[in-house]
């Protein structure tokens, strides 16, 4: 078997709108497309034997044991790996359950589509589970436990943190996007200008003073001593030569730790001798990064954490290091063993609890105690394994947010505001927090910028609270979603055009617009990416761009299929048509498949939001049926039944009649402009151009933009290479014209033809060329187009030939053209820079020179150049 490719899904896609974390592998079985599981002697048995808990996998039987089932009866490779592939995810901590097999249109080769939580983890997964396939179909040992591990430690390399985390749940349950902004935890809620960040549980509004601060504990403890605040006696020190004195200053037992620290490094706890505290105090050195150590007393009691949210106290729980409990029989590593048999503990952050793990710390810790691993622990002796009560690294939490008493919290609220943090972690010892700290004797430890939520989210004992609420009711005041409008434009034909006449018309209108096109990317009027951007990188580019506030996204299938789209929900959702182009490629060969990638888009529209669909087009018209929206029909005919339908139940539509560019709601008609007066269409012959602004004016209408507005826009939207670079870019010249156009499918060159039969002309010229990564059905059909639009041809070649030769490309367009006319005058010409030099030199006054080009750039380059010579008086050469 063999992995032709992986790609991970990352938004909304073809094969699930709901589930946007899928990987899709293209697998090749090769020998094994004639060897069904049924086939393979003790494939079943050994299957059974690896992955016992698959018993649970109900598969298309719908019953536990129901894979087994298809397995006995005869399964292909494909579907096997899909469920070898859930299956180590789930097995390493992962829960994940929605695949499918499919095929990809090639004899033996298939989808294979799977969950995953992590796209690290699902990659590896994909790979795995071949190579767990091939084991047991040649009967050979596979040891499972190293993909397990494997697994885990990339989960836990990429996951976000808990605390992150919560967060983005809590984001996403209120409808808010996000977008993870490097592979740590720096996360953006919301999009463009509307945006926030955080930062695990910093956040794009806490105090840079405030985090100062509390990183700095010298300075927050004089603070909190100018605030009469409870703290311990201490003293700051930097030279070892100091320490014996301020050892004496504040008295054993002590503390000791680096000014600087943070989530327990340097801390070293109840130290009761010099000896003790010269180890402590260098190592505090190593964990400090401006040799700045403090020196205070250690006060006795239990370890709590005081959580302050937005200045209002949400969650305390008494924190507890890692430790164990004798009971006179196991050894002190039995002890630990049994401990981390509890099915709460995991690895890293997996569950609520972290497994508890002996480093050289716990060593150190266990021969000061005069203990070792093999030790037995006598009977209801407590014997702390770690220096602090961090759940990382295996202690537990308790929550006691309801017995906190109320002067604590008025203390801890305080606190917030004295060191000024929005989330603020406050570290407290005390004997008992449910009584004031003045009576017990307790002090503030610490105040911790960027605090923890694990504890709290889930304690090992206690209530659970919803910490990362309150964070994103700060962030995100009065239901606000921190959404800007995105408007979507799919279909086979007229994407960009649509795509920048919307933006033109919402930029009047006064929004900072971004937008992206099959030539670049645009923030306002400035290109800030070049190239072929209709994909989800170029989407996220315009999301995270904070001085926008409207998006309109061309969204092409190559994105689609790649790895989904690069937003979950828009407001609009356009799809201009569906035609011929691209079949073939990425397992997409029929005009149904095509149909069903370009119907994501419609897909994801929020629910008041409306699916604006071509009422012409068949394949889009049913993609009504999918939508959780309101829809909205545009149509070149005003009569067409189903635009009368929709009319009839008082929906939006928008039709070309009488000449005008009309909008209707229910039956009435709001005539926008004559279709000869919008310069997009030529005077009204471009008939394409004028279905281009059928959408784009609902787009702007069910946006609220006004008639006179959209009129303006479509007024000041002139055909041009600026505005609509590559579409109906007519130069003229004193003896020809040169009409430049990206038309490269026959959807494109019969609506081209249409337009340039309108055109009086003494001889048309086309400039032609064969894609390379489509059916040679498709290009024979764009040479027998040429054949009838063109009085001449000049075939030249594509930069990129995308996986054929020039000859073959020639030949194709050849055969097209000689299907039509066998004595059609047609000359190759490679080069594109030289088939234009020939078809001006050899132009006929008069003439029209059709350039079909795809890299639009440069023949603009190329043709404006020319003109500029013209103007010039130099020869055109």
């Amino acid at each position: 078997m063999r992995i032709r490719e992986i790609n991970a899904m990352r938004g909304p896609n073809y094969w699930s709108v709901r589930r946007h974390k899928l990987i899709v592998m293209v697998l090749d079985l090769e020998e094994m497309e004639e060897r069904p599981s049924n086939s393979i002697p003790g494939f079943k048995e050994r299957l059974e034997a690896i992955f016992p808990t698959m018993y649970e996998h109900r598969c298309s039987v719908g019953e536990p044991g129901g894979f087994f089932q298809r397995v006995e009866e005869g399964t292909w490779m494909g579907h096997i790996i899909e469920h070898i592939a859930l299956e180590i995810q789930s097995l390493a901590g992962m829960d994940v359950g929605f695949g499918r097999t499919r095929g990809y249109g090639e004899k033996g080769v298939y989808n294979v589509v799977f969950a995953y939580m992590e796209e690290s983890v699902g990659r590896y997964a994909a790979k795995a589970a071949v190579k767990i396939c091939e084991a047991l179909a040649n009967d050979e040992p596979y040891d499972l436990s190293d993909d397990i591990q494997q697994m885990r430690e990339l989960r836990e390399a990429d996951r976000l943190g808990p605390s992150t985390g919560s967060i983005i749940e809590e984001a996403q349950a209120r409808g808010i996007p996000w977008i993870r902004l490097n592979k740590y935890s720096l996360c953006q809620l919301g999009y463009g200008a509307n945006q926030k960040r955080i930062q695990a549980t910093v956040t794009s509004e806490t105090s840079s003073i405030g985090v100062e601060l509390a990183c700095d504990k010298e300075d927050t403890k004089y603070l909190l001593e100018q605030a009469q605040v409870e703290v311990p006696r201490g003293d700051i020190i930097k030279k070892e030569s100091s320490l014996e004195e301020a050892c004496r200053y504040v008295g054993f037992p002590l503390v000791i730790k680096p000014v600087d620290g943070n989530h327990g490094r340097g801390i070293t706890v109840n130290i009761r001798n010099y000896d003790d505290a010269l180890k402590a105090f260098r190592n505090a050195k190593e964990s400090s990064r401006n040799g700045i150590i403090i020196v205070e007393k250690f006060i006795t009691g239990e370890d709590y954490r005081l959580l302050v949210i937005n200045h209002v106290l949400v969650a305390a729980a008494k924190r507890s290091p890692a430790h164990v409990i004798g009971n006179g029989v196991l050894t002190v590593q039995e002890l630990i063993d049994e401990v981390n048999k509890d099915p709460r503990r995991g690895f890293g952050h997996e569950k609520e609890l972290t497994q508890i793990t002996v480093n050289e710390l716990t060593k150190t810790i266990l021969k000061d105690a005069e203990y070792s691993l093999e030790s037995v622990l006598p009977r209801g002796v407590k014997l702390i394994l770690k220096d602090t009560a961090n759940l990382s690294t295996g202690g537990t939490a308790e929550d006691v947010t309801d017995i906190l008493h109320p002067a604590n919290i008025s203390m801890a609220e305080r606190i917030s505001k004295i060191i000024d943090l929005d989330i603020c972690g406050i570290d407290i010892m005390t004997t008992d927090i449910s009584q004031p700290l003045s009576e017990t004797g307790g002090a503030v430890l610490e105040v911790n910028a960027g605090p923890g939520f694990r504890m709290h989210l889930a304690p090992t004992t206690g209530l659970p609270r919803n910490v990362a609420a309150p964070v994103i009711d700060k962030l995100f005041p009065k239901g606000n979603n921190g959404r800007i409008p995105i408007i979507a434009v799919t279909g086979t034909n007229g994407k960009t055009t649509t795509t920048r006449l919307i933006a033109h018309i919402v930029k009047m209108n006064g929004y900072r617009v971004g937008y992206t096109t099959s030539d670049g990317v645009y923030i306002q009027n400035r290109l800030l990416m070049k190239g072929d951007c209709t994909g989800p990188a170029s989407t996220e580019f315009v999301l995270k761009d904070p001085t926008v506030n409207f998006a309109v996204l061309e969204c092409a299938r190559g994105g689609l299929l790649r790895a989904g789209l690069g937003f979950k929900k828009c407001d609009v959702g356009i799809v201009t048509n569906v035609a011929s182009d691209h079949l073939g490629l990425k397992g997409i060969h029929t005009l149904e498949q095509l149909a069903k990638v370009k119907g994501v888009i419609p897909e994801t529209v929020l629910p008041n939001g409306y699916a604006i669909l071509n009422a012409d087009d068949d394949l889009v018209y049913e993609m009504r049926r999918t939508v959780n929206c309101n829809v909205a029909l545009f149509s070149m005919d005003e009569n067409n039944p189903r635009i009368k339908a929709l009319q009839r139940l008082n929906g939006i539509t928008a039709i070309y009649e009488n000449g005008y560019v009309t909008i209707c709601r229910g039956e009435w008609k709001m005539r926008v402009m004559k279709a000869e007066q919008i310069p997009l269409t030529f005077g009204g012959k471009a008939a394409f151009m004028i279905q281009n602004v059928l959408p784009a004016i609902l787009a702007a209408h069910v946006q609220g933009i006004s008639i006179e507005d959209i009129k303006a826009g479509l007024d000041s939207f002139i055909p041009s290479a600026s505005q609509t670079p590559g579409r109906l870019n007519l130069f003229e010249f004193k003896n020809f014209n040169i009409l430049l156009d990206y038309a490269h499918n026959a959807a494109g060159m019969r609506a081209l033809q249409k337009f340039t039969d309108s055109m009086e002309t003494t001889c048309k010229v086309g400039i032609i060329a064969g894609v390379g990564d489509r059916r040679e059905e498709d290009t024979n059909a764009i040479g027998s187009i040429a054949a009838e639009m063109f009085d001449e041809i000049i075939i030249r070649q594509d930069k990129n030939l995308r996986g054929k030769t020039e000859e073959q490309l020639i030949k194709m367009l050849e055969d097209g053209i000689k299907a039509i006319d066998q004595n059609k005058k047609t000359v190759v010409i490679r080069s594109e820079k030289e088939a234009i030099l020939h078809a001006v030199k050899t132009a006929k006054k008069g003439s029209l020179i059709v350039l079909c080009s795809d890299v639009i750039p440069d023949a603009l380059e190329m043709v404006t150049s020319l003109k500029e010579k013209e103007m010039r008086g130099e020869a055109l050469t």
